[in-house]
This record gives C-alpha cells, structure tokens and sequence, in this order.
C-alpha cells in the first residue's frame, strides 16, 4: 500500500459521510379523453412536478500543537580521586504523529422520473372539442461544499548529552552519549466531494394517441416535457504545517583530569520529518439522459374535416460547477474563502552532534585523549496534492504522484482501492 493509499485510509474510519439518496417517484399515469357526444367540449389539464436538492456543508477547524522534549544526560562526575570515571547516556528519542482526515459528502440522486405516462383522445363525438395539456417538469440540485481550516505546529527536541567530567584524578575517565532521535510524521487529508446523479432509474414511456374521433371534431393533445439537472461542488482549505524539530547529541566537557586516558563519544544525532497533504477532490458522474425511455405519438382513423394535433416540447438542461479555491459557481458557493485557501509548510530542522570539550587533561605519555563524534542527519519529505476535478465517466491519472484513480468505479470502491480494501 503506498503512503497515499495509507493516508487516504484514514478518512473512512475518522471522516463522517453524509450520504444522501432521493429516488423520484412517478406511478403509471393515464389521461383518457373517451367517448364523449357531439359538441362537447372535453379538457383535461395534468401538470406533474418533481423537484429534488441536496445541499451539503463541512466546516472544520482543526488546531493541534504538539511540544514535546526528550532529554537525558546533564550528569556531573568531577573531582573525583582513584579509580575510573565513567558517565554514560541514554537514548532520547520524540515520536510524533498527527493526522488528521476531514470532510467528505456523498450523494446518489436519481434523476430519471419512473412510470408510464398514456395520453388518449378518442371515439369523441363529432364537432367535439377535445384538448390535452400535459406539462412534466423534473427539477434536481446537488450542492456540496467543504470547508477545512487546518493549523499544524509541532515543536519536537530531543538532546541527550551535556555531560561533564572534570578534575578527576587516577583512573581512565570515559563519556559516552547516547542516540538523540526526532521522528515527525503530519498527515492532512481534507475535502471530497463525490456525486453520481443518475442512478438506476428508467426514464419510462409516454404515449399520445389521437384516433377514431368524429367528423368536425378539434384534437389536441400538448406535451411539455423538462429535466432541469445543476450540481455545484466546491473545496476550500487552508492549511499550514509548522515544524520545529532538534535533535542534539553532545556538549560533554572532559578538562583538567590527570592520569589515565580520556575518552568523549558522541551518539548520532537524526531528524526524519514527513509532511503529506492531500486536499481537494471533486468527482462526479452525471446521467440524466432518461427523460423518457420511449415516447410514441398517433394520429390516425378520425372523420373527415377533423383538425387533429399533437405538440411535444422536450427539453434537458444539465448544469456543473466544479471548484477548487478558485472558481466561482451558482449562488452560495461563491469564491468567499477564496482569500484563505492555500497550502503551506514550514519546516525547520536541526541535526548537532560534536560540542566536545577535552581540554587540560594530563595522563600517560601515550595515551592521547580521544574524541568520537556520531552522525548528524536531517530529513524532510514533503508530498502536497491537490485541486482535482473531474466530471463523466473517465479515467484520469496523476503520474506525479504516483497514483492512478479509476473514475469508472462507484465511490466507495475507489475509497477501498485507495486503502486497499479491496482489489
């Protein structure tokens, strides 16, 4: 499992997922104009509405600081006579790890109106009058928006050393400083939008039929059908990683000891931080082409002179916004937090292994005073991925970041790929 996958993991154990679903329902539908005397005058007039909007909103404000030291050492072995000095030091070593997994909307909306829909004039008398109007409107909005503020500030030490043997007289003296060891690990994975507009719906069928009507007769059926489809997606974050990480190793002072030899070691010194960051994501598949399944229209078998029509108007309006920070969408998801989305790291680290002091020593003609000073390692690694959109059923790819995401599958099975899950 690579990092990302690890990172991304966390947010379906800690994030909380707002999964809506709205499924529209039409019944079979008949509208029968049958049957009817001469000279009547026959009007039936159905408008059939549906009207669906999801609006979803995460604000978070996260603030962690972490302080914390690791010390050993500071030991005093002076003026000593006889025999042999020796101070050692332990290990100190800081660990620390944040992470945090912030805001993530779901939603599965079905868009397609479900049912069938017959629409009949006929056997009417002659010289009748027979209208239809029959108006069908589905209306669905999708609003998702995040919002992440995120301070991370992280002040790590760990110092192991500071030693002292001074004015010892006989014997060998010896100082010896243990590892100082800093590990900062920063995870922030903030804002995800995930909409599949669509679902498993069928559009359904409509049917207009105008036949055996009488002489003189006046047929009309009008039909106007629309599917008005707007999804907005929007991501803001702010977030700054702050990190004061020090590891030292030594500062041990061995003077003005006589007799015997005089050995300073220093352990190593080692800073390893890493910072990953992934913020902004919107994905979604958009499949409202089911107005209707079928639509079929008759005229046919009226008398003679009759006037006879049949209007359909359809149409499909289909809307996406998709933002990240910098984009401006439909009323209320403007770019108000524009001013406040960025990413930003800060890192100061300190590696010091040395600082020895062995001066003014006196001790056999040949045995020199020895100094071993460890290793000094200072370690950053910064991965920042961000602002991805994408609408429809793609696949996209992010070489740089050595991931590839699948925009075909459902939702959660990309979460569970990414965490590996699944396969």
């Amino acid at each position: 499992m690579t990092n990302l996958q690890k990172k991304i993991a966390t947010i379906t154990a800690t994030a909380a997922l707002l999964v809506n679903t709205a499924l529209p329902v039409l019944a079979g539908t008949t509208i029968e104009i049958s049957g009817n005397g001469t000279y009547s005058d026959n009007d039936a007039t159905v408008s059939l509405g549906q009207s669906t909007t999801v609006v979803q909103s995460n604000f978070s404000d996260v603030y962690n600081r972490v302080d914390a030291d690791a010390d050993t050492g500071d030991n005093d072995a002076n003026d000593n006579t006889g025999g042999e000095v020796s101070v050692e030091t332990g290990d100190a070593s800081v660990d620390v790890r944040v992470s945090n997994a912030l805001n993530s909307n779901t939603a599965e909306v079905d868009c397609c109106p479900s049912g069938d829909v017959d629409v009949l004039i006929s056997g009417n008398g002659s010289n009748s009058d027979n209208t239809v109007g029959l108006k069908m409107g589905s209306s669905t909005e999708l609003y998702q928006e995040n919002v992440a503020d995120v301070t991370n500030k992280v002040y790590a030490d760990a110092d192991t050393g500071g030693n002292d043997a001074e004015d010892n007289t006989g014997g060998s003296v010896s100082v010896e400083t243990g590892n100082a060891s800093v590990k900062v690990d920063l995870a922030t994975t903030a804002n995800s939008n995930s909409a599949k507009v669509g679902g498993e719906g069928e559009g359904g069928s409509l049917s207009a039929w105008i036949t055996g009507n009488g002489t003189y007769s006046d047929n009309d059926i009008d039909l106007e059908l629309g599917s008005l489809v707007l999804l907005a997606q929007s991501n803001f974050a702010d977030v700054y990683n702050k990190v004061d990480a020090d590891a030292d190793t030594g500062d041990n002072d061995a003077d003005d000891n006589t007799g015997g030899d005089v050995s300073v070691e220093t352990g190593d010194a080692e800073v390893d931080v890493e910072v990953d960051n992934l913020v902004n994501f919107n994905w979604a598949d958009l499949e409202c082409g089911c107005l209707l399944d079928d639509l079929w229209v008759k005229i046919g078998g009226n008398g003679s002179d009759s006037d006879n029509t049949i209007g359909a108007e359809l149409g499909q309006e289909t809307l996406a916004f998709q933002g990240n920070c910098a984009e401006d969408g439909p009323e209320g998801l403007t770019d108000n937090h524009k001013e406040d989305c960025e990413l930003e790291n800060k890192l100061e680290l300190d590696a010091d292994s040395g600082k020895n002091d062995a001066e003014d020593n006196t001790g056999e003609p040949d045995g020199d005073p020895g100094i071993v000073t460890g290793d000094a390692d200072a370690s950053a690694d910064i991965e920042n991925s961000g602002n991805v959109n994408v609408l429809g059923d793609v696949s996209f790819d992010l070489p740089e970041f050595d991931f590839d995401f699948d925009f075909g599958l459902n939702w959660l099975l990309i979460w569970g790929w990414l965490s590996g899950t699944s396969s």
